[in-house]
């Protein structure tokens, strides 16, 4: 009888390995693809309404993590919070949109760039609400992917759920290389919520969506609102409009006051005609570089001091639509100036052109790369290596400067010192309004007209930032109290949330490796986007396609492991640590010399064959799992500490992250239950 029953249940066992059933694959789909949009959609939304949240983008990342393993754990039980998700959604943009909330940020342990005196709650309060709110609004669609992934093979949910997670992607890329405003945003995730919902909830979940979708009209509606890939831009008209004023604001933030260049230069900030004084007299501006052009000031200035041709860089498309539109002294309409949309540092690697004078003009950026905690746009501008660039792309005479309101005493010592190590002179300095400050340096010390040469001031070593550590704006005394505070709050919330809706520890024992392989892949995935970002630019396209590469990668290892046959795990596990070695010991500045083709395709070999074998491990244990529900809210969590993980590229670079993800792999493969390492 035992026996009839045993066979019985493996003919079950085996019909359903057969098919899936097509209405919940169709669920699946769109459920995956609603989770991946919106978690994309938060992430912006809120950096961009949330004064100074973009600067912590990551957490929000962190909480849709959360948020989507909480859901995997809740769609093993008998109530629900999808309901709960389009509310709760709605609340949030009301809130924010009503009653703006300002992340308060000070100190000088780093520097964010603002012109704004704000207060607000602490950062380390503030954080974890908007931590847990993102969380509990991912948690609804998230349960619903888990809801399926009962109903389905673990291996083709896993397929189904990736499929729909990049459709998301490629959804969301797309509106951003249209610059759509937050309402299409907005109407897109509300369809995929109705259509979601059961009918007799249907009329509700419109009622809770047209509130949403008034939030956002009125914003998409507000004069002056457009949106770049980066930020949300807001034009402002000043009382000297007429005169050719006009203040720009990025995510809330006063960013660039468009001016007319001889204002600038009179009665403005005295950094812009600066350069042009320490250069010796005489000197003929032939070609002339301008990274962080902006709405077109800077580039103005240089055609009244003679430049014969400029090329201006700047990576936001809608900001130099601005300049170009209402510049009032039109200086990207002149035949002497070319413009580029483009990454600087990646425009230096690229071009061949030799300058007389390159400028960086103010390229100080607003937010972080996404999928990384501490890159912003321009970090990969001010390394060692990105100066060393520079200098190669100097005539023999040539000159270079840099200058902003820099804030602190010890981020001027650090770019000065930069600067006098790759030239090998000390460099002109000029200092105005504190911490306001042109560094100058010529290829000798002939090319260079100092008032003043450069000396450290600030107490205590102030040591140059390089491509691995690419963190201009950490001093680096002590690891961050705020970062050390939220990362705390957060990995004590994911505990509580694993214990209360998973229940004890102990069953989940099974798959703790699949809480380190989680935790693993969120670190190599954060590597890769810090080398892709320097070997290809920080730009979103750059970004959005390391995203998507990855997932079709992960979908291809699905693909591999559900059609062939694989080599045992413990050769699997070898070959990623072979992997992981290799893109290790290979130098990122050997890749930068490279012509981009061959870069392209190396980078992405060392980048993408870990991620692949990872998932071949993954996706043999995940075959096996008794409780796929369990086992990838596991996962999901384990990128959670990964998330926090990543936070100690701050002290050891972005390289050797990859020692650390080798040894939670290492973890990983030490925790595979026995049976399993025999059956895989």
């Amino acid at each position: 009888m035992t026996e009839a029953v045993a066979t019985a249940s493996e003919f079950e066992q085996a019909a359903k390995e057969q098919t899936d059933d097509p209405a919940a694959v169709k669920r699946l789909v769109i459920s995956a693809c609603l989770m991946l949009f919106l978690e994309l959609a938060l992430i912006r939304w809120l950096g961009s309404n949330v004064i100074h949240l973009s600067y912590f983008s990551n957490f929000v990342l962190l909480g849709s993590f959360l948020g989507i393993g909480a859901g995997f754990l809740i769609s093993r039980k008998d109530w629900s919070v999808w309901p709960f998700s389009l509310p709760l959604l709605t609340i949030l943009l009301i809130g924010v949109t009503l009653f703006p909330v300002t992340i308060q940020r000070s100190g000088s342990d780093i520097i964010y760039f603002t012109s704004l005196q704000v207060s607000g709650p602490p950062a380390w309060l503030a954080l974890p609400l908007v931590f847990l709110l993102v969380a509990a609004i991912l948690a609804g669609p998230a349960e619903l992917v888990g809801r399926c992934f009962a109903k389905m093979r673990p291996l083709s949910a896993y397929r189904y759920d990736l499929i729909g997670s990049l459709a998301g992607i490629i959804l969301f890329t797309t509106l951003s290389f249209l610059r759509a405003p937050s309402i299409v945003w907005g109407v897109i995730a509300i369809a995929l919520y109705i259509v979601l919902s059961e009918k007799k909830r249907r009329i509700l979940s419109v009622g809770w969506g047209a509130a949403s979708l008034a939030m956002l009209l009125m914003e998409t509606l507000t004069p002056g609102v457009s949106w770049s890939p980066y930020y949300k831009v807001q034009t402002h008209s000043t009382n000297q409009a007429a005169d050719g004023f006009m203040l720009i604001e990025a995510n809330g933030v006063p960013h660039q006051l468009m001016a007319p260049a001889q204002w600038k230069i009179d009665e403005g900030e005295r950094i812009y005609e600066t350069p042009y004084l320490r250069l010796p007299e005489g000197r003929q501006l032939e070609n002339v570089l301008i990274v962080g052009a902006g709405s077109g000031s800077d580039v103005a200035i240089a055609l009244r001091n003679g430049a014969q041709n400029v090329d201006a860089v700047d990576i936001d498309p809608r900001i130099m639509e601005l300049g170009a539109e209402f510049n009032i002294d039109r200086p990207y309409q002149d035949p002497r100036v070319t413009r580029h949309v483009d990454d600087g540092r990646a425009f230096l690697e690229r071009t061949d052109k030799k300058y007389d004078l390159i400028l960086f003009a103010l390229p100080d950026s607003l937010t972080l790369v996404s999928g990384a905690s501490q890159i912003r746009l321009e970090s990969f501008l001010f390394t060692e290596e990105a100066v060393q660039s520079v200098r190669d792309r100097l005539k023999p005479n040539g000159t270079f400067a840099m200058y902003n309101y820099y804030r602190e005493d010890w981020l001027i010592d650090r770019l000065a010192g930069t600067a006098a190590k790759v030239f090998g002179h000390a460099p002109c300095i000029d200092t105005f309004s504190g911490a306001q400050a042109v560094v100058t340096a010529g290829m000798t010390v002939n090319d260079q007209s100092c008032a003043q040469e450069w000396r450290q001031t600030s107490a205590g070593p102030v040591e140059t930032v390089t491509d691995d550590a690419p963190f201009l704006y950490f001093r680096g005394d002590t690891f961050p109290p705020l970062y050390a505070f939220t990362l705390a709050a957060i990995l004590i919330a994911s505990l509580v949330t694993v214990r209360t809706l998973g229940g004890p520890l102990g069953p989940m024992r099974p798959y703790a490796d699949l809480f380190f392989m989680g935790a693993a892949f969120l670190l190599l995935e954060t590597k890769n986007i810090a080398t892709f970002a320097l070997l290809f630019g920080t730009t979103w396209f750059v970004n959005a396609l390391v995203f998507a590469g990855v997932l079709v990668i992960v979908l291809a290892a699905v693909e591999t492991t559900r059609r062939f046959k694989t080599p045992p795990l413990p050769v699997v596990f070898a070959a990623i640590a072979a992997s992981l070695a290799l893109a290790w010991v290979v130098p990122e500045e050997w890749l930068l010399s490279l012509p981009f083709v061959p870069r392209l395709i190396i980078a992405t070999l060392l980048a993408f064959v870990p991620i692949y074998l990872a998932n071949v491990a993954f996706s043999k244990r995940f075959r096996e799992s008794g409780d796929s529900q369990a086992a990838f809210a596991i996962n999901l969590l384990g990128t959670i500490v990964g998330g926090c993980f990543e936070y100690a590229a701050l002290v050891t670079g972005y390289n050797n992250l990859l020692i650390l993800t080798g040894l939670l792999y290492l973890a990983a493969f030490l925790l595979v239950p026995k049976g399993a390492v025999r059956s895989a």
